[in-house]
């Protein structure tokens, strides 16, 4: 019989800061922690990545807004938000009270911008990490700026000067080259890249001959991307030293244990929240017995336990 003594340590340290277990949730798919507190014990996760904040209010792009597809979904909210002092004002005191790490996910139109939401959250007790989102594709540059090296190390300087908050820098995948997107944080002051951001997908009505996005096009998440995901990690392994948070389709414990058998140090939870809102804890325990059958006493055995 299993015995809570004989179970694996799932804990891991990344960046200077312990987790419970390696399984977080995504940016925009578990909101700020509110919408799935009632389903999900939150002292089981790992980490909590708030939904992006921006320096002012963005209303989003208009319905419809997300598209089921074969293999996952389509997104284009476009970046709803109340803004960072609302975020801070109504948001960030119970995101305080959850049992577990909190990571804020920042986004901003402009370098200067990002820069001035880092300082501004620097002030306030209670985060754990920023994670910098530089990928999001339903957003005007979102993907231009990702893709360039040359302005992904200047946004990392740029945050990493403003704050002493560990900073995770997020990379889009839709460039031929993300390992010089990971090299250009991690030369600039990154202390952790996250990968992958969504693809850019479309899905259209054929009776209406219409989108069946408002925005046309939208970012796909989901397992259709997990192979994707997968080669963007290793990659960035093989790039930089610094570590890693593997994105892209993870539905199962031993989904998770793909991405750290491939080299990630922690995975996020995305699209599998919006099917089962306690999915983040349900890998979490797949994790664990899926360790138990290797007969693996630490995750950190896991990690990086690629054979090629």
């Amino acid at each position: 019989m299993t015995t809570r003594a004989s179970r694996p340590d799932l804990s891991v340290t990344l960046a200077g800061v312990h987790f419970a277990t390696p399984i977080w949730t995504a940016s925009g798919t578990a909101g700020t922690g509110e919408e799935i507190a009632a389903w999900c014990d939150t002292g089981k996760l790992g980490g909590m990545v708030t939904k992006s904040v921006s320096l002012e209010p963005r209303p989003g792009h208009p319905y419809p807004r997300t598209v089921e597809t074969a293999s996952g979904m389509l997104n284009a909210i476009g970046l709803q938000n109340k803004g960072i002092e609302a975020f801070i004002a109504e948001e960030l005191p119970r995101l305080r009270q959850m049992p577990t790490r909190v990571i804020v996910n920042v986004v901003g139109w402009a370098i200067d911008e990002y820069a001035a939401l880092a300082h501004r959250l620097t002030r306030e007790e209670g985060i754990d990490a920023l994670e910098v989102n530089l990928s999001c594709p339903n957003v005007s540059r979102g993907i231009d700026n990702g893709a360039d090296p040359g302005w992904v190390g200047e946004c990392t300087a740029a945050v990493r000067a403003a704050t002493t908050t560990p900073i995770i820098i997020k990379l889009t995948p839709n460039t031929h080259d993300i390992a010089s997107l990971a090299r250009a944080a991690a030369d600039h002051g990154a202390d952790a890249i996250s990968a992958i951001n969504t693809l850019v997908g479309m899905a259209v009505n054929h009776n209406t001959f219409k989108p069946r996005l408002a925005n046309i096009t939208g970012g796909l998440s989901g397992p259709a991307i997990k192979p994707v995901a997968l080669a963007a990690v290793y990659k960035i392994k093989k790039a930089v030293d610094i570590p890693v948070i593997g994105i892209g389709g993870i539905m199962s414990g031993t989904d998770a244990a793909e991405f750290l058998i491939v080299g990630a140090s922690a995975v996020q939870v995305g699209t599998a929240n919006f099917r089962h809102p306690d999915a983040t804890t349900r890998i979490a325990d797949e994790l664990g017995a899926y360790l138990q059958s290797k007969g693996m006493t630490r995750v950190t055995d896991l990690i990086g336990r690629l054979e090629v």
